[in-house]
């Protein structure tokens, strides 16, 4: 079986924010074929896109797994169920857990349902800190080195907590 090194971003701003997210973590580490490899420090961000709501507390994890990318993200979506998450129709609103499959190995294409590199990733401050934090020269295919992009980005009002 083929593995791959993945990363996944995981916000959350509702129900013990903090604690949400480390409780993803671990559950990222017990998916089947997959193992938690490293994870950034957890951060404050302010809310995006919707900026009436609460602070966000996010992070980035590396898993490697040998699950393909579509299986990889119905995991990611079991685990926001389990969290409390209700995907409502709202967009960029009030989640107690949001995990976003950003990169799997070097792999660019698109799936139903799945586009990776994610595609707004690049744009994103709460997305480049946490992932700059974890590895500052990975690649983000066809974007360039983390570090750069969020460099080019700024912090964007993300603090470590």
């Amino acid at each position: 079986m083929n593995r791959v090194l993945a990363h996944v971003g995981l916000g959350s701003n509702l129900d013990g924010p903090a604690m949400q997210v480390e409780r993803a973590i671990v559950e990222l580490a017990a998916m089947p074929s997959t193992r938690l490899v490293r994870r950034s420090r957890l951060f404050r961000t302010p809310p995006w896109g919707l900026s009436q709501q609460p602070e966000f507390v996010n992070a980035v994890a590396e898993v490697e797994t040998g699950l393909a990318p579509i299986e990889l993200l119905g995991e990611l979506l079991a685990i926001e169920r389990r969290g409390g998450r209700v995907r409502d129709g709202v967009r960029w609103g009030p989640r107690s857990i949001d995990l976003d499959l950003l990169l799997y190995g070097a792999r660019s294409g698109r799936e139903p349902g799945l586009e990776l590199p994610h595609p707004r990733m690049h744009e994103r401050a709460f997305v480049l800190v946490p992932l700059s934090d974890l590895d500052p020269d990975l690649q983000i295919p066809g974007r360039g080195r983390v570090g750069d992009l969020a460099a080019a980005i700024g912090a964007g009002g993300c603090e470590p907590l």
